[in-house]
């Protein structure tokens, strides 16, 4: 008996292994090919797309800042406010947490009472005698100049996909100086020669603490960097002359607490970043 088998009889014992065949093909490979379909590689490079994620590096930069300060306590029964500037280095990790170094120094701080010399190098009604024993014609110029040097550290806290950025939260401390800052233009005050200006000046200095609380802007090519916010400054400083005209020795004399608040703000140069070649996907 010999068994054979039609055309048909062939396409109907071959259609479903056919169909158990391109259903597996279809299972391995659907989600690859519909992946590829729904998501597009985004590249740390790739800046101008919506979607690019700015990662958390490792940074070193310097900066260079400026400030304007409000004096409290002390320091404000003698100056009103005062400009400054100065340089800074930062390290910034991975994890966003910063630790930076600081100075400033403060200038332009006038004298809040005009009266300030009178019964010191003016008499009792504000006149002056120059050196020739005749009334001054000339004047001098006074100004509140301080310096600090602080170290700082703190944490910045992103807000958005570009991760080196957000508000910046810094704690410091570190040597707050101030003095007055006395110039003879005229020269016509023997009271301002030599060392017999320093009984004048009232330089104090002590052990500040800083804090900071801002905003740190770090982008694409890391040029455009910069961070503004508001500055806060304690200080408790003493006379670190033997002598002050107006007060007398001041071997006994204590320390006195006084305050800075203003707004502070810089531009960064970075020196070095350790970059990372991440991809990222979105759908």
């Amino acid at each position: 008996m010999t068994n054979s088998l039609n055309g048909k009889d062939v396409a109907r014992f071959r259609l479903p292994h056919l169909f158990l065949f391109l259903s597996a093909l279809f299972f391995l490979f659907a989600p690859q090919f519909v992946d590829a379909q729904r998501s597009k590689p985004v590249y740390q490079t790739d800046f101008s797309s919506k979607d690019y994620v700015d990662t958390g590096a490792n940074m070193i930069w310097l900066d260079a800042h400026m400030s304007y300060m409000l004096p409290v306590g002390h320091l404000a029964t003698m100056f009103k406010g005062n400009f400054g500037v100065g340089p800074g280095f930062t390290f910034k990790s991975k994890k966003n947490w910063t630790v930076g170094f600081h100075v400033d120094y403060m200038f332009n701080a006038n004298l809040k009472d005009p009266t300030f010399f009178n019964g010191t190098l003016a008499n009792s009604d504000g006149t002056v005698i120059d050196g020739n024993g005749l009334v001054s014609q000339g004047g001098i110029m006074a100004e509140g100049r301080y310096w600090t040097v602080q170290a700082d550290f703190g944490k910045i806290i992103p807000v958005d996909r570009w991760q080196n950025s957000g508000i910046w939260i810094k704690l410091g401390a570190g040597y707050f100086s101030h003095r007055l800052r006395l110039d003879d233009y005229s020269n016509q005050y023997p009271q301002l020669d030599d060392n017999y200006a320093k009984g004048y000046d009232r330089r104090s200095g002590g052990f500040v603490l800083n804090q900071f609380i801002g905003y740190q802007f770090v982008r694409k090519n890391r040029m455009l960097n910069f961070f503004i916010g508001l500055e806060f400054h304690e200080m408790w400083t003493r006379p670190n002359r033997n002598y002050v005209f107006f007060e007398g020795p001041t071997k006994d004399m204590k320390s006195q607490f006084s305050g800075l608040i203003g707004l502070k703000a810089g531009w960064n140069i970075p020196l070095y970043e350790k970059k990372t070649t991440t991809t990222f996907y979105y759908r």
